[in-house]
């Protein structure tokens, strides 16, 4: 009976002891686990002011610029998950979740409006990257962008740029140290808040001849447990975002050639794009200036004008670009 007791005995020992040297190594495990997934989170960094030198995208080349005129018309998308968390043009941690933007030219960072022509929908975003790398866009949306201007499912959408000079403005003069970048008669506001885009209205100018658009109806974000809302016609949850949805006349799509201050050139250029059909020159003044624009068009589908536009850029016409009136 005694040798059976100090066998149990013996054996509840070794047990404990097996437990209590599995302790530590359990902790190791769990802590080295802790520390991995900490090691994954990149921490966020802040971008700086930028302008950038010429660069080239499929032998097309660009030139950055300051630019507080900059209002232009023309085809958006979107870009997210591949690129969430790497480093963008100027710097930051790209957040596809955040309400920025990538623009070939424009200085970054910047503040632009975008307003989906489609819908109505209107929001300032940051611009802090460079790109589109596809020839028919003009600014490449965050996710979060995307998903307020209501094309996120789309891809796509017939949208205004138009850069918020005020806002890019103070902007630079903060990020390089109190530099002034505004033009003589135009001194910089410090009573501007930029800290976070929001969603607002607009009000377009209508088309020659048609009556002025009114906002028609306006939508709040509505947050039902963690469901997931419709994003057509209202944001995610959590946004903190208010909607406005305008009456938006139809617009028309055209592929631009090119804009001319001599009719001359314009005209030899409408007579090198006969081959496409109803190619129109246009007279239009942009700042004083009387531009001649030649344009092919109007084109309904988004895919004929991005094979037109192609051709078009491999033919000579570099400044070629999808317009949208």
């Amino acid at each position: 009976m005694g040798s059976v007791l100090i066998k149990r005995t013996f054996s509840l020992f070794l047990v404990i002891s097996f437990v209590i040297s599995c302790a530590p190594t359990q902790l190791l495990i769990h802590t080295a686990k802790r520390v991995d997934k900490a090691s994954e989170k990149k921490p966020k960094t802040t971008g700086r002011y930028k302008v950038g030198n010429p660069y080239k995208i499929k032998g097309i080349w660009y030139y950055p610029k300051i630019d507080y005129n900059y209002d232009q018309t023309g085809i958006a998308s979107w870009y997210g998950p591949g690129f969430h968390g790497k480093i963008t043009a100027n710097g930051e941690t790209y957040d596809q979740n955040a309400l920025t933007a990538a623009h070939r030219t424009l200085p970054m960072p910047s503040i632009v409006q975008v307003t989906n022509l489609e819908n109505g929908r209107s929001i300032k975003v940051t611009v802090n990257d460079r790109g589109p790398y596809a020839f028919g866009r003009i600014i490449d949306m965050s996710r979060r962008g995307a998903q307020l201007l209501g094309f996120h499912q789309k891809g796509t959408a017939r949208v205004r740029v138009k850069i918020l000079a005020d806002e890019s403005r103070y902007l630079a003069h903060k990020l390089v140290n109190g530099t002034k970048l505004a033009r003589i008669g135009s001194p910089i506001k410090t009573d501007i808040n930029v800290a976070k885009p929001e969603v607002a209205s607009e009000n377009l100018a209508p088309p020659f001849g048609k009556r002025s658009i009114s906002v028609e109806k306006k939508y709040k974000p509505r947050v039902i447990g963690n469901k997931t809302l419709d994003i057509t016609t209202n944001p995610s949850p959590g946004s903190n975002a208010e909607v406005f949805k305008k009456e938006i006349l139809p617009t028309n799509m055209y592929v631009q050639a090119g804009a001319f201050t001599r009719y001359g050139y314009a005209n030899r250029a409408a007579a090198r794009l006969e081959e496409l059909g109803n190619v129109k020159i246009t007279s239009a003044r942009i700042q004083g200036k009387e531009f001649f624009r030649v344009r092919a068009g109007p084109i309904n589908l988004l895919k004929d004008a991005d094979a037109i536009l192609e051709r078009k850029i491999m033919s000579g016409f570099q400044n070629a670009r999808i317009i949208v009136d």
